[in-house]
């Protein structure tokens, strides 16, 4: 019996060092009762099929291996075009006092005051204050929404603790939350509790999409209050709130949300377009904007937010709207644009002479071009001046040299934009969608036709009545834009042929009203071309969506994720279905991959390269990936690596190569029922549709000339049956899926 435990804890030991291989295997037989007795004989397998039933363990330093190793043969398949010849600086975090406590902060004033109390301490302030935006919408406008939380984890504790007079931080919402999920196979709420928990001086900003909260669509009220209410408990203080086609209406819902189940500030924004002083626009006028402003300070918001998101605001508008609306409304005024035109420091400065309180700024290495304005720089220009807000450049510029090395680590999201350009009064491309725009074009073969692209994006701006372009509005134009490029249409062909085309979905839901509806309604004659007889609303879209039975549709949620899964993770599900079930198999396969450096996650390891990998608290591994075999005559290549100083090895096949005979689907989540061994299919004993309990037989595998019936690990109905009687099969090739 003592030499069974210490068996058992050595095959433990290694197992929890990250090996794949039998030993949950051997560990249900060493634990057998009949084992322990002496009983087992030559068909003791046979006669307990119950050994079979290995328990699901997280096998972290596993998940990992497998995940470099499948860049290292695959590569990162959001990475299109890798220079190999690239070389990287390591970013150098600048020094602060780690066991020191944080200066207090404006978090420190809302706490202690309340959102009004907020508001009114910053009408009483002379100097400017400033949001910092590198941590989100700098990098969505200048590296497609890539930038890692790892990234900005490792700096944001320095940064609150040098820099406490910063009015807030935006840090999450707008595409970052699909992104996280799609593209960097993250926890979007994880990201927000770890920037909480680095920054509890200084105000955290979201921007939500009213109706839309941070999709592309409308979700029941239900959905967007508790949304809401989850959001800041988990540490957001301020939500930037506006609508993709400034419809007041579709605000109410969150903008109430904010006030009445969060402490937090509830700052409403009136998206600008047009120009204010050119005497042929007669849509978008000053006037608008001050019944805009009016109306939203009613609803009851703290703040009013200018979002200029394609840079259109010129130094002397802005100069005298930010006058005008001062005359307007009593909540203070914050300003948030994009340097896409390269003169918005000038903007910025008529709009500090005029009155406004808050500017959104980027930290030097992340601003300019579709990022904010040049936070270093403005700091600069504004010493001496009556509203300086004085900070340590020397500080301040460190940052902006640590985000310059982290930024080359994201060389391939680059939009490719060289300098600022006028082209933005004429297409009007919000900042935070051009980096994005390229990308799309070039994945449908439209690389060399970006120019056209840009000029149909502002012809089908004029053709849809000059709408508002913000996502999720400024997605459908460049969608029709992409589609005309691609179809080679013009406008004469849409209102001739319109009836004969099948329009992109998105399009089809803007007529529909399905966003919101447009100031001065749509064009009729395409509105009717484009829905080819259906009836748009003319009501908010949210009204036609059933509520959220919250404790039904988790627990649904929860048998079909597993019990761990979390009411977060059921609320990222909510706004992105597809997307959320393509991050939970991702997370199963690979586990957590956030903490993996940045470089490995992007372009792999070399011969010989090692990193750190955290896998949790006090659990740090270390991997040195040693080398790669050439590819067998299946494809597959054999990559090893030291995990910890033990030699390991991932088998992984290169999708590059083409092989002959038929490979089979690997069984990946707990529904698939993979085969536990090599050899063939004895036997399948059930069919689609059967109902089945705990332990049911499936289907047996023929090997060495040893039957194994394979049971089910949970009571379900059969899906569907992958391989047949007869089929030769290698380990974890899938044979059955559950629903």
């Amino acid at each position: 019996m003592g030499r069974l435990r210490s068996l058992a804890s050595d095959t433990q030991g290694v197992q929890n060092k990250g090996v794949k291989t039998n030993i949950g295997f051997l560990e249900n037989v060493i634990s057998h009762p009949e084992f322990i007795k002496g009983h087992a004989t030559v068909k003791f397998i046979e006669e307990h099929p119950e050994l079979l039933n290995i328990k699901n363990i997280q096998d972290r330093g596993t998940k990992t291996l497998k995940f470099l190793s499948d860049i290292i043969v695959n590569g990162n398949p959001d990475v299109k075009n890798v220079d190999e010849k690239k070389t990287f600086r390591t970013p150098q975090i600048p020094f602060y006092e780690k066991y020191s406590p944080y200066p207090d902060g404006t978090k420190q004033i809302l706490t202690s005051s309340g959102p009004e109390g907020l508001a009114n301490w910053l009408k009483d302030q002379k100097a400017i204050q400033f949001t910092d935006t590198t941590f989100r919408d700098a990098h969505q406008s200048l590296l497609a929404t890539r930038v890692r939380t790892k990234n900005m984890i490792e700096v944001a504790e320095s940064f609150a603790k040098n820099h406490p007079q910063v009015f807030s931080m935006e840090v999450w919402g707008g595409a970052t939350f699909d992104v996280a999920m799609r593209f960097l196979h993250e926890d979007p709420w994880q990201r927000l509790q770890l920037i909480r928990e680095a920054v509890p001086n200084i105000l955290l900003q979201m921007l939500i999409r009213g109706s839309n909260a941070v999709g592309y669509k409308a979700y029941p009220d239900n959905l967007i209050e508790k949304f809401i209410e989850k959001t800041w408990e988990n540490g957001v203080d301020i939500f930037r709130i506006f609508d993709s086609l400034n419809w007041v209406e579709a605000m109410n819902v969150s903008i109430k949300a904010v006030k009445e189940r969060t402490g937090g500030i509830a700052e409403a924004a009136v998206c600008y377009s047009g120009d204010i002083l050119d005497p042929d626009n007669k849509k978008y006028t000053l006037q608008y904007y001050l019944d805009m402003a009016r109306q939203l300070e009613d609803l009851g918001a703290h703040i009013l937010c200018i979002k200029d998101m394609a840079g259109l605001l010129k130094p002397y508008s802005a100069e005298l709207l930010i006058k005008e609306l001062k005359k307007a409304v009593s909540i203070p005024i914050h300003l948030h644009t994009h340097d896409t035109s390269a003169i918005q420091s000038a903007t910025y400065l008529k709009a500090v002479e005029a009155g406004v309180d808050i500017i959104d700024v980027a930290i030097a290495s992340m601003s300019g071009l579709t990022s904010q304005p040049n936070f270093n720089s403005i700091v600069s220009m504004l010493k001496g001046h009556e509203r300086e807000l004085k900070f340590n450049m020397s500080a301040l510029n460190k940052y902006s040299s640590y985000w310059e090395d982290v930024r080359e680590f994201y060389y391939p999201f680059e939009s490719d934009l060289k300098a600022g350009t006028a082209e933005v009064y004429e297409n009007e491309i919000p900042g935070g969608q051009y980096s994005n725009l390229r990308p799309q074009a070039e994945a449908l073969g439209l690389g060399e036709k970006f120019e056209k692209v840009k000029q149909n994006y502002a012809l089908v701006n004029k053709m849809f009545g000059d709408i508002i372009k913000v996502t999720p509005s400024s997605k459908v134009v460049g969608d029709m834009a992409l589609f005309m490029t691609s179809n080679n249409l013009t406008e004469k062909d849409i209102m001739e042929k319109g009836q004969y085309l099948s329009f992109p979905e998105s399009v089809v839901s803007l007529f529909k009203g399905e966003i919101g509806q447009a100031y001065g309604g749509f064009p009729e004659k395409l509105q009717s071309i484009i829905l080819k007889g259906e009836m748009p609303f003319k009501e908010r879209p949210n009204d036609h969506l059933a509520p959220v039975d919250f404790d039904q549709e988790f627990e649904a949620f929860q048998q079909q994720f597993g019990r761990s899964s979390t009411f977060l993770d059921f609320l990222s599900y909510k706004m992105y279905p597809k997307v959320f079930e393509g991050y939970a198999k991702h997370r199963e396969l690979y586990g957590d991959v956030s903490n993996i450096p940045t470089l490995a996650f992007f372009y792999g390891l070399k011969n010989n390269q090692e990193i750190l990998v955290k896998l949790g608290k006090g659990k740090t591994i270390i991997v040195k990936m040693l080398y790669c075999s050439a590819a067998d005559e299946n494809g597959m290549r054999t990559v090893f690596f030291e995990l910890n100083g033990q030699t390991r090895n991932v088998q992984v096949k290169d999708n590059t190569i083409k092989v002959t005979r038929p490979a089979h689907k690997k069984a990946e989540t707990t529904k698939q029922v993979g085969a536990p061994l090599q050899g063939k299919i004895g036997q399948v004993m059930v069919k689609v549709g059967d109902a089945i309990k705990e332990n049911a037989p499936l289907f047996v595998v023929e090997a060495m000339k040893m039957e194994t019936t394979i049971t089910s690990k949970m009571d379900g109905k059969i899906k569907s049956i992958y391989l047949p009687e007869g089929t030769m099969v290698e380990q974890d090739d899938m044979v059955i899926e559950l629903e």
